[in-house]
């Protein structure tokens, strides 16, 4: 066992004023208004934060003389209110505050909690004057001390539909136990089934936490707002009475969508779509489309389209459909980083073109996909530029991509082939929708999603270029027809003499 000094006794002795007390815990842990700190412009929590705080503190204290209670508190909301520091010292007064407390976090998407939760948890446990007490890992917050690090901790937990078994163990007998989702609307129903028997421990500190945006109209989140509201505390919180959210960017929404949008509903305002769902492409479709065979008809032409990564930490894709066979020829993936040097990409993309002779190569010109796209035209290649934002062909889309997108998802409805990839799972089930002013489909913007904590849909928008115009079909034209190689007639292959 570790040996405290008289200082850490002390502090000890400190933190356990706050057993029941999480917003004291929060002023009095780090440094708010300290000069010289992350904190030094701010007195503490917002008011949300600091209401939220206060009546789990009371809800404690009242647990005392009905110890069969479990605290559940649901919050919905706008964007960028504070979730994640909220969530974040929900876990740390957890742990500082009762001895071999267990904590686990879950929300979902992995990159969700890898890229906001966890970045988050680390910021604050940095900042905390208990933070010697604990080791802080990629993936947990653990105690210091060698015979507690296994029952005084916090994890990181990832959940599978198909492989719950990670939530059926979450008891903690006689102690404290904490459970928090986050951006928990589309956490599935089976995740919120299994976690709800660690609720079944008797004399257990028992609190179960879910926060998010209302994206979806159905399903156990919804359920906390509805028809299980009487079991929950729950709280519906509009981005612009928060302090220091982004008031403009809120205004530009509603000037573009109007404010009763769904859109608006549940990106500002924390209210509940009237729409079923704001997912554009759900995740039956995709698994019916990775798991059906691949077929195509006689002449129907192969496509290639390349989608350029803007940075380092995205993709540039290569992806291939003849009709709805999207499976056959293997998309090529390319990290950013790798060709920071067009010129690289440029020659990748040549060799390929010499190696499956497409019929037709489309790539995003927008940005750094023009410049890409007019060294291959400069070697004689016949290219097809996509400007993504550009006006659709179909009056009710507002733009290019949320055309191209609208094509691929009847497509897979229709007898689509894909690969079965997670990358291009994630990407085509990430993207959320609405409809601006004109009743247009507006497809969420990438630099949304990544805001959400999620990646920017390179494999998606790489498939769905590849329905941005129609090809004419080449019956009689391959070389199992006339005799001729497909670089004879080809007028993507064949260069220009």
């Amino acid at each position: 066992m570790r040996t405290l000094t008289a200082d850490d006794r002390a502090l000890v002795e400190f933190m356990a004023e706050f057993t029941h007390d999480p917003y004291g815990h929060v002023l009095a842990t780090y440094p708010w208004g300290k000069p010289g700190t992350e904190l030094a412009e701010q007195a503490g929590p917002r008011d949300w934060q600091r209401e939220y705080l206060i009546d789990i503190g009371k809800k404690l204290v009242e647990k005392k003389t009905d110890p069969h209670r479990v605290i559940q508190e649901a919050v919905c909301s706008g964007h960028d209110i504070g979730k994640s520091a909220l969530v974040s010292w929900l876990i740390k007064w957890g742990l500082d505050t009762c001895a071999d407390t267990r904590c686990m976090i879950t929300a979902n998407t992995e990159a969700q909690l890898r890229t906001k939760t966890w970045p988050e948890l680390a910021k604050w446990h940095r900042l905390s004057i208990a933070k010697h007490f604990f080791v802080f890992t990629d993936t947990a917050l653990f105690s210091a001390d060698a015979e507690h690090k296994k029952t005084w901790r916090a994890d990181m937990v990832t959940w599978s539909e198909h492989n719950s078994e990670a939530f059926a163990g979450l008891h903690n007998l006689g102690k404290r136990l904490v459970l928090i989702f986050d951006e928990a609307s589309k956490i599935p129903k089976i995740i919120w089934e299994v976690a709800s028997g660690a609720l079944t421990d008797e004399h257990t500190e028992i609190i179960w936490a879910v926060f998010g945006n209302p994206t979806r109209n159905t399903g156990p989140f919804r359920e906390c707002f509805g028809k299980f509201r009487h079991r929950w505390g729950n709280r519906q919180i509009d981005s612009r009475q928060v302090e220091g959210t982004n008031k403009k960017l809120f205004k530009e929404w509603i000037e573009d969508h109007g404010e009763d949008s769904d859109w608006v509903r549940v990106r500002v305002r924390g209210m509940f779509p009237r729409g079923s769902d704001l997912q554009y492409i759900d995740g039956e479709r995709v698994l019916a489309a990775q798991r059906r065979e691949a077929r195509h008809n006689y002449g129907d032409p192969l496509l290639m389209s390349l989608d350029i990564a803007r940075g380092g930490e995205d993709n540039c894709v290569i992806r291939f459909r003849r009709g709805l066979d999207a499976r056959s020829v293997p998309p090529i993936r390319i990290p950013g980083s790798a060709v920071r040097d067009s010129m690289v990409l440029v020659a990748k993309v040549v060799d390929l073109i010499e190696l499956h002779k497409p019929d037709a190569f489309f790539y995003d010109e927008t940005g750094v996909g023009g410049p890409v796209g007019d060294r291959i035209r400069q070697m004689g290649y016949s290219v097809i530029g996509v400007p993504f934002g550009g006006e659709s062909p179909d009056p009710h889309c507002a733009n290019m991509r949320a055309y191209m997108w609208a094509r691929m998802r009847d497509a897979l409805g229709d007898g689509l082939a894909i690969d079965d990839s997670t990358l291009l799972e994630q990407d085509l089930t990430g993207p959320e929708f609405g409809h601006n002013k004109r009743d247009q489909l507006l497809l969420e913007a990438k630099e949304h999603m990544k805001a959400r904590g999620l990646a920017s849909p390179d494999d998606g928008d790489a498939l769905a270029m590849l329905f941005a115009y129609p090809i004419a079909p080449v019956f009689g034209l391959g070389s199992q027809n006339s005799g001729k190689t497909r670089s004879d007639w080809n007028p993507i292959a064949k260069k220009r003499r």
